[in-house]
């Protein structure tokens, strides 16, 4: 979702909306994290009345996201090979 930037409340709302409601006491040091490993970037927005933190997937974290996307995929299908009923 931050392959575009995107700031903490917004993401919070995106995600509730998305079924994942997320608690902010999650999510913002889940953010910092992942700007410390270098898989997101971020960048300070100071134009409007209220500075706000954008966040962007960096390339390190395109390719992570990539990788485990097709890990769930993965999972996922071999899952629902468990869980087919032959008659």
């Amino acid at each position: 979702m931050l392959r575009t930037p995107g700031y903490g409340y917004g993401l919070l709302e995106e995600l509730e909306r998305r079924g994942f409601a997320t608690d902010a006491n999650t999510l913002y040091p889940l953010l910092r994290r992942l700007e410390k490993q270098e898989y997101l970037t971020s960048e300070w927005n100071t134009e409007e009345a209220r500075p706000r933190k954008f966040y962007r997937t960096s390339d390190a974290g395109i390719r992570l996201a990539d990788t485990l996307t097709q890990d769930w995929l993965a999972l996922s299908a071999a899952i629902a090979t468990l869980t087919d009923q032959e008659n």
